[in-house]
């Protein structure tokens, strides 16, 4: 099946978008047809790489659907980056074409970084108005040079460590793994799925949008995530399934009221690491559970979930099915549980690899096992729990120290709404902790107390050397802290 064949999935009377519009199936049918025929008359062809850079909105799934049904490969971009790093990613792509909601001024930008390609930007707004009174020639369809393993979308990576990378994922890719999701989600036609995480964000898309078609659901569209709107929309459009990621979770939690979840059956957490204080004081509130995954872009992105009736808390749950999931040492080789040691993932949804960089998809997957950089372990029943990144690992007189372990500790803390602990270079030492942490309001920070709590619950030489106290962490747009920034800053 191609990604573009879910559109015709649920019922064409049956609701697929709510929320700032409302949209059915069959609607959906008509609008992506419409675009895939504005789109080739544009010159859209097999193969080349076409940016897609908007908020979420229906026409985002127009775009996207049209595009690929072209045999093209949609490139969705952070509508939070610089002109500078979409000229990057418009480089590296080698694209020609940019689908955008308004004209984008990167043109000194790309000429600067020696890109001579015309880029042609495709303007939505435009788009729709000639739509509106035009008809145009049907696209000719034509599949014979496609099959479920030609390049779907190339995902370009947060660049959290440097230059973003774009793991591209085909049609099978992104459908093995929205359908290895739905048997761990039990989620039907009767279901209303909020997207309110970003929909260029492969975790949004493979399981707020892809795996909502998949089953018939309708989908409610925010544009972004804003708590009492979120509350307001979940309320009003009977929301059944929602996605987030912590700090979301964390904020609903300070300002919902009890029963504001009462019609939610699911709710799943990824993107980073959810503390169990923020997954305990959610639950005491609502009364519901959050579901805790994990994955990455490169696998499409979800790896692993929690069973709906057995979650484990700070657990990322069990792998899904179809997928191979080991703990591994250095060596590759396959760890016990409880020993700690690198994810790595093998199974239908693991992507191709990065474009045009053969060393970098070489050093990632590795006799067909994607090597993930987390590092975790598992327990007799499966589930797995991850400790940290590899790259955060922190190393001092040879002990190792998980900067997640810290910071799990802090945020149990009275008063204290978020942490990260990060390395720091030492010379006696070799590197040390440093808690970076941001108060609640009416709360003074107390660092001996702060000490003192940590020195009854962890080893003295995993205590940080000293707290820095920030009004906020800075977050990429899935909610991982950006450690990079902070250790930039202490350097």
């Amino acid at each position: 099946m191609f990604v573009h064949n879910l559109i015709f999935q649920g019922a064409k009377d049956n609701t697929v978008f709510t929320g700032r519009d409302s949209v059915s199936y069959g609607r959906l049918q008509e609008q992506v047809e419409k675009y895939r025929n504005y789109l080739y008359a544009a010159g859209i062809r097999i193969g080349e790489n076409v940016g897609l850079f908007a908020r979420n909105s229906p026409e985002f799934v127009y775009c996207y659907m049209a595009i690929v049904s072209l045999g093209a490969v949609v490139v969705p971009l952070n509508f939070q980056l610089t002109a500078r790093e979409i000229a990057f990613i418009v480089k590296d792509a080698q694209m020609k074409k940019l689908v955008t909601m308004e004209h984008l001024a990167v043109d000194t930008e790309l000429s600067q970084q020696n890109y001579r390609q015309t880029v042609t930007q495709l303007v939505i707004p435009v788009l729709k108005q000639r739509l509106a009174y035009e008809h145009l020639p049907a696209a000719p369809v034509d599949d014979s040079s496609l099959n479920a393993d030609s390049p779907c979308a190339v995902i370009y990576t947060s660049g959290t460590t440097g230059c973003p990378k774009g793991a591209v994922l085909t049609h099978n890719n992104l459908i093995a793994n929205a359908s290895a999701f739905r048997e761990m989600l039990p989620i039907t036609a009767d279901d209303n799925v909020l997207c309110v995480l970003p929909m260029y964000h492969c975790f949004a898309w493979t399981c707020a949008v892809l795996n909502a078609l998949l089953c018939g659901a309708a989908i409610t569209i925010l544009e972004a995530f804003a708590p009492k709107e979120t509350i307001a929309a979940v309320k009003e459009y009977k929301v059944t399934v929602a996605y987030g990621v912590p700090p979301m979770y964390n904020l609903l939690t300070r300002i919902g009221e009890a029963g504001d979840f009462a019609g939610v059956k699911y709710l799943i957490s990824g993107g980073a690491s959810l503390p169990e204080k923020v997954a305990r004081q959610f639950a005491e509130k609502y009364g519901l559970q959050i579901l805790e995954g994990y994955g990455l872009s490169e696998a499409s992105p979800v790896v692993a979930l929690n069973p709906v009736h057995q979650p484990k808390y700070c657990s990322i749950g069990k792998a899904l099915p179809g997928l191979e999931v080991k703990v591994v040492d250095a060596d590759g080789q396959e760890l016990p549980p409880g020993e700690v040691g690198e994810i790595i993932v093998k199974g239908p949804s693991v992507m191709q690899g990065y474009f045009n960089l053969p060393a970098e998809s070489a050093a990632a997957l590795k006799d067909g096992w994607l090597y993930t950089g987390d590092l975790a372990c598992r327990d007799k029943e499966g589930y797995f729990f991850v400790v940290d990144r590899l790259k955060d690992l922190i190393i001092a007189n040879g002990e190792n120290i998980y900067p997640r372990e810290i910071e799990e500790l802090l945020y149990s803390f009275p008063g204290i709404a978020e942490a990260s602990v990060i390395g720091a270079a030492d010379e006696l030492r070799g590197q040390v902790a440093l808690a970076y942490v941001v108060i609640q309001e009416g709360y003074n920070f107390d660092k001996k107390a702060v000490r003192e709590y940590l020195q009854t619950n962890i080893a003295a030489y995993k205590i940080p050397r000293d707290f820095i106290i920030v009004d906020a962490l800075l977050k990429n747009q899935t909610g991982k802290i950006l450690k990079r920034v902070l250790r930039d800053q202490t350097q």
